[in-house]
């Protein structure tokens, strides 16, 4: 009885392709732990005091692009009976009319692209935070941005825009424009309005927790092969080869990264692998669909180097892009799009048995190249600016001032934004501190507090740690080592070790050797 009500009242399921209906699920799925690794990311590669924060700003950053995107996010991005090749219509405000569709229902191409949006969001939410960033205006921020910036550009490219139809159409296979590209340049400009962080309280120092870069590159990583293989929404050879691209574009950039680290540390860094591997992902985004394997090699060493030189590009425009998401997301994307045009493959392109394209140089289609020049430049010029007006407004708007003041900028966004710690001692400590300076105190209390240790990082080379010994209650000695540099630039600048800015780090040691730590 119940079979055949529901054949009744919905007779198009049974023309469904069932394989498309699987892997977009599927992909759905998968592609959101994508979420979960940046927000590791991001807190491995942050301070101790500031962990949390950007953990807690990724999580809502997705929650707040679920409601958007439901609400009328996929409708200015994918709707149908838009014509004016900038932006859609509301014709699927709420994701009405999405139940029907030729091989699979539309809801399930909507959710698929949700995740898009999504893991964009994410990559942009810790620019608007980094350390310095209030979560209110951050989160008004992120919805307006998602409305006015993202949801046109993905119409322009997948919607049925400009992008699309112009000339033979723009190469962008899942998202160097909208995703990365948009994320990267948004991020920068937001990190502009920011601000630089202190400089009294800024010290040269690493990623504070190796474990959660890894571990969120690695769910990255996992994530991003169905985020590229399952791009093209169907089963066939295009999946496997765009995953395969993937993998060699990571392998190849994470390798180029490593050497070019070592050759000025001669050290093996961890976080030198993880960054050249996400430069690799980035970069096969849009281009894992549309060119040969071999090209990817080559398009891995590139992005791996043209990534890490990029890095110094905050310096020279000195932007403080703490976690260089321009120069790992904004400029891989671009060159991703560069090699589409290059070495573009309409043979790749055809591999999913639906998509006809004249492909690049390599089939001597050399006008590819200005398409996708213009292309990048319409992404990029379109997020800075409207990004910048959106900043100065919501900036300038009673409330909703995008940094946090100095005092709490010194305490960190843990404790002024959230009152929770990503490590327990850190609360343990601050109650500490607040009792005042053992050593002044009398009675056997103060018999049990020695010394206090300042260094800069736990991962400093032993030759180049930075150490001031600083005792409480026995007036003897203070020693100091110079400061160590950084593998990952995630310091202001040179002359931030130079004013001599207090110590990073507090550990704390008493006569019964219980140890407490700190990080400033």
């Amino acid at each position: 009885m119940y079979g055949r009500l529901t054949r009744d009242l919905y007779p198009q399921d049974e023309n469904y392709n069932p394989s498309t209906l699987i892997i977009l699920l599927v992909g759905s799925n998968a592609i959101w732990i994508m979420i979960s690794g940046l927000a590791f990311l991001y807190s491995g590669l942050s301070r101790r005091k500031s962990a949390l924060s950007l953990i807690w700003i990724v999580i809502v950053s997705s929650f707040i692009g679920i409601f958007q995107w439901y609400f009328w996010g996929y409708s200015l991005g994918f709707s149908e009976t838009a014509h004016n090749g900038f932006i859609g219509n509301l014709h699927n405000f709420g994701f009405q009319n999405l139940l029907e569709g030729a091989d699979y229902p539309k809801m399930a191409y909507a959710l698929f692209q949700m995740q898009f949006m999504l893991i964009t969001l994410a990559i942009l939410a810790g620019g608007c935070v980094a350390e310095r960033g209030r979560f209110l205006p951050a989160m008004v921020f992120l919805f307006c941005w998602a409305t006015i910036v993202y949801c046109p550009v993905v119409y322009w490219i997948w919607g049925g825009g400009w992008a699309a139809t112009w000339k033979s159409g723009v190469l962008d296979y899942a998202g160097g424009g909208p995703v990365e590209i948009l994320s990267g340049v948004s991020a920068f400009v937001y990190s502009a309005f920011l601000g630089r962080r202190n400089k009294t309280l800024m010290v040269s120092y690493r990623a504070h927790n190796i474990t959660n870069v890894f571990l969120g590159t690695v769910l990255l990583y996992f994530g991003w092969l169905f985020f590229n293989g399952l791009s093209c929404a169907n089963a066939s050879l295009k999946a496997i080869y765009s995953t395969m691209n993937t993998h060699l574009c990571a392998a190849f950039g994470a390798a180029t990264w490593l050497l070019l680290d070592f050759r000025l540390e001669q050290k093996w860094s961890m976080v030198a692998a993880c960054s050249g591997c996400i430069s690799g992902l980035v970069a096969a985004t849009p281009s894992s669909g549309v060119i040969p394997l071999w090209a990817s090699v080559i398009l891995g060493v590139v992005a791996g180097t043209v990534c890490n030189f990029s890095t110094k590009i905050k310096y020279l425009l000195h932007v403080d892009d703490s976690l260089d998401v321009l120069a790992e997301h904004g400029i891989a994307g671009v060159v991703g799009l560069i090699f589409n045009a290059l070495f573009g493959s309409a043979d790749v392109i055809g591999y999913d048995n639906v998509t006809v394209h004249e492909g690049g140089w390599l089939d001597h289609n050399y006008k590819q190249l200005y398409i996708q020049i213009a292309y990048i430049l319409a992404c990029t010029g379109y997020s800075a600016v409207v990004t910048a007006i959106l900043c100065f407004v919501i900036n300038n708007i009673p409330g909703l001032h995008l940094r946090v003041d100095y005092d709490a900028e010194e305490a960190g966004l843990d404790e002024d934004q959230i009152g929770e710690f990503a490590y327990d001692y850190i609360e343990v400590r601050r109650d500490f501190l607040a009792w005042g300076n053992p050593g002044q105190t009398t009675g056997t209390h103060s018999e049990h507090h020695s010394e206090l240790h300042y260094t800069t990082s736990h991962h400093s080379h032993p030759q180049a740690s930075h150490m001031v010994e600083i005792p409480l209650n026995d007036g003897t000695t203070d020693e100091s080592k110079p400061h160590s540099s950084s593998i990952y630039e995630h310091r202001l600048d040179s002359s931030a070790s130079s004013a001599a800015p207090p110590p990073e780090d507090l550990v704390v040691r008493n006569h019964s050797g219980v140890t407490g730590e700190k990080q400033g």
